[in-house]
This record gives structure tokens, C-alpha cells and sequence, in this order.
């Protein structure tokens, strides 16, 4: 009887961790399709940009820290860097990165997504 406990204690931890990696998947997709839709809406406020992607890269990272998974964290934290390193100081420079991630964040999802399988 204590086996078939331990078993089904065991299996309920791996669909628990299973659930809670879905979930971290999904969470990390959101951030960058949140971030893109959010600075998309900001394009014509630098400043408002450069803050919408810190805050980005700064909920990935939280993510990374927390996540069940290696492979999602390495991605979520490359994504973040990625994130954090555009350097937006005026209206050129929030049209460049709005250009840039729209292409980029696929790629980005792809990568997270990838992560998760």
C-alpha cells in the first residue's frame, strides 16, 4: 500500500510539474507578445518605449528564475537580454526597435515555445 502511495505521490509531483511548466510557457509567450503590443501602442513616446521594454525583460527574467525547466530559462533569459539591450533615447530610435522586434519577437516565441517541448 506505502508503494502504491509513493507512486501516486510521485506521478501527481510530475503532472503538477508538468501543469506548472505549461504554464510558465504560456506566461512567457504573453510577456513578449504583451511587450510588443505595449510599446506598438507607445511608438511615438521614446521614453514610455525604453520602460515598456525594461519592464519586458524584467518580467522574462523573473520568469527564468522561477522556472521549472532549464532549457526555459536559458531562453527567457536570452529573450530578456535581448529585450534590455535596445538602448531607445529618441523617436528614431523607438521607431528602430519597434521595426526590429516586430521581427524579431516571432522568432522569440518560436524560441520559448521550442523551450517548452
Amino acid at each position: 500500500m506505502a508503494a502504491v502511495l509513493v507512486t501516486g505521490c510521485g506521478a501527481i509531483e510530475e503532472v503538477t510539474g508538468a501543469a506548472q511548466q505549461t504554464q510558465q510557457c504560456i506566461e512567457a509567450a504573453g510577456i513578449v507578445t504583451e511587450t510588443v503590443s505595449k510599446i506598438t501602442s507607445l511608438a511615438g513616446d521614446p521614453a514610455e518605449v525604453e520602460k515598456a521594454l525594461n519592464e519586458g525583460a524584467n518580467k522574462l527574467t523573473t520568469l527564468a528564475d522561477d522556472a521549472a525547466n532549464t532549457s526555459l530559462k536559458e531562453a527567457a533569459d536570452g529573450v530578456a537580454a535581448k529585450l534590455d539591450g535596445y538602448n531607445v533615447q529618441d523617436a528614431n530610435d523607438a521607431v528602430d526597435a519597434l521595426q526590429k522586434i516586430a521581427t524579431d519577437s516571432v522568432a522569440w516565441v518560436e524560441t520559448l515555445t521550442k523551450a517548452c517541448s
